[in-house]
């Protein structure tokens, strides 16, 4: 089994010792985000796990125990964007702390997130090739793959506060092919999610990174290119604050969660059904 995390919170930005907590303990919960009352026990253990996918803004929090991982197989998907405060509120800075983070996991595992992508009045077009070109040279030979989208309109998230100026498909398909030839010049594969933007197309979790192969995840978009995994976030937990999450229910997280808690999210109940997921 192929485990996500997370595409519903940042973990390693948030709850590395959260999780670091659960590899020592073998095994995490999992809290149906459809149905509260179904849980699922998710072990963590060499044999049970194909490879960790961890899906972050800032990996800084996990590099000093990084070695709990020797056993296992992972890659980070880490995005790195050129917004700033009035996007992303609550990053750290990025050259400061983010970008050197990434720098640190190596090539072989981080693949580099441009996403998501928007334009308005101060992040145009020009603005976004000279950032993408600027974050290139920043981080040429770290990463051999990139990927790209384009802002999505989820039901609960306001977008007004970005007040988006959205390109055509056209505009889009011609802006991601002139950023493909910009990461190519620096030896970096650029591809889309879950978009048709006449370039490669991702497999963000792709099991052949671990050697293994899985069939398509049917819970994803259409134009998804991800295998089956399994996800151990959590919903409205997230606190890095970016406008454009989909993560957080109306744009406020819960209350902090233990590190010692056997799930991210509300403690059990005990009216639960907890069921073994792999």
């Amino acid at each position: 089994m192929i485990v996500s995390a997370s595409r519903r919170t940042d973990i390693p930005a948030l709850f590395s010792q959260w999780f670091y907590n659960r590899l020592e303990k073998g095994f995490v919960l999992l809290r149906n985000p459809y149905n509260p009352m179904q849980v699922g026990r998710i072990s963590l253990t060499p044999d049970r796990v194909d490879g960790f996918v961890f899906w972050t803004k800032n990996a800084a929090p996990m590099l000093e125990n990084i070695h709990k991982l020797d056993a296992f197989q992972y890659y980070f998907q880490y995005t790195i964007t050129p917004y700033g405060r009035d996007v992303e509120r609550n990053l750290p800075d990025k050259h400061e702390v983010i970008i050197p983070a990434f720098q640190r996991l190596g090539a072989d595992k981080a693949v580099w997130r441009y996403d998501p992508v928007f334009t308005n009045e101060r992040y145009t077009v020009d603005y976004h090739i000279r950032a993408f070109t600027k974050l290139c040279e920043e981080l040429e030979g770290c990463t051999h793959k990139a990927i790209i989208s384009f802002v999505d309109s989820y039901r609960g998230v306001d977008l007004s506060p970005l007040h988006i100026r959205p390109l055509t498909p056209e505009q889009q398909r011609e802006f991601a092919q002139q950023l493909a030839g910009i990461a190519a010049s620096h030896g970096i594969e650029l591809s889309a999610c879950a978009e048709d933007l006449g370039i490669a197309r991702s497999c963000c979790v792709d099991g052949r990174m671990f050697g293994v192969t899985r069939p398509k995840d049917r819970n994803q978009r259409g134009l998804c290119g991800c295998m089956e995994s399994v996800d151990i976030g959590a919903y409205s937990t997230c606190t890095n604050g970016c406008v454009y999450c989909y993560a957080n229910q109306y744009g406020r997280p819960q209350v902090p969660v233990p590190p010692d808690s056997d799930l991210l999210g509300p403690p059990l109940t005990g009216r639960e059904t907890v069921k073994q997921r792999n």
